[in-house]
């Protein structure tokens, strides 16, 4: 797969490049996720080049990054799962092996995002959106139920001390705040279905994420565990 396509980067078009990540992009990959996951977001968390190499060996179609200017400014990695395997409550560490998809299942329902970053320069051009559209198309090619998964929430840190996780969401939905990662999620189709705690490491969400769905217009997919937020 190769998608050619145009950004809007500071107010100018900028031709890019989407495709699926290979071993020689690996250390592009790493400075990506060093630029989008500054600290206080756990390094450990970061990927590593074991983890990339079973990306490409077990999921290549889940195994995306963006060019544009002559290298690499964002990647999009996903795996296959049995979804009613792991229900609403689960932890980004069991849904996604800590990253490295060793339980990715080509007979699953069910694209599970396990990371989707852009560096900060290029994070109003659209960049991101088109790798999730791209994903999107992944999950109708395949002929899966859906693409899930758990949108961090980097403002509540901020908000805790006037509201639980859930209220924090119903907040955002409601328009009366903005979280940058649930808007952008909303602003690519994401639909929020609840709130799993102690989800992932990561002081500005406390530990909280959101799990929002995108359901294959063209399947009716099962619902089994899935709860309104």
């Amino acid at each position: 797969m190769r998608k050619e396509l145009y950004l809007l980067h500071n107010g100018k078009p900028l031709k890019a490049l989407i495709r699926p990540y290979a071993a020689a992009d690996f250390q592009g990959l790493i400075d990506v996720q060093k630029a989008c996951f500054p600290p206080p977001f756990p390094e450990e968390l970061l990927w590593n080049e074991a983890q990339l190499s079973q990306h490409v060996a077990r999921f290549p179609e889940g195994a995306l990054c963006i060019e544009a200017d002559g290298r690499i400014i964002g990647s999009m990695t996903g795996l296959i799962v049995d979804y009613s395997q792991y229900g609403g409550e689960h932890t980004w560490e069991a849904i996604t092996d800590n990253g490295y998809i060793r339980n990715h299942e080509p007979g699953g329902d069910t694209l599970y995002v396990v990371d989707i970053g852009v560096i900060p320069a290029y994070r109003k051009s659209g960049a991101g959106k088109w790798l999730m559209l791209t994903m999107y198309e992944t999950v109708v090619h395949l002929g899966l139920d859906r693409l899930l998964g758990g949108g961090r929430m980097p403002g509540y840190a901020a908000k805790s001390d006037q509201a639980s996780p859930e209220q924090y969401v119903e907040n955002v939905l409601s328009g009366e705040w903005n979280d940058p990662v649930i808007t952008f999620l909303l602003r690519c189709g994401r639909m929020p279905l609840s709130v799993a705690r102690n989800y992932l490491e990561d002081e500005d969400s406390k530990g909280n994420a959101v799990i929002m769905e995108w359901r294959n217009p063209f399947r009716h997919p099962r619902q089994e565990g899935l709860n309104s937020c």
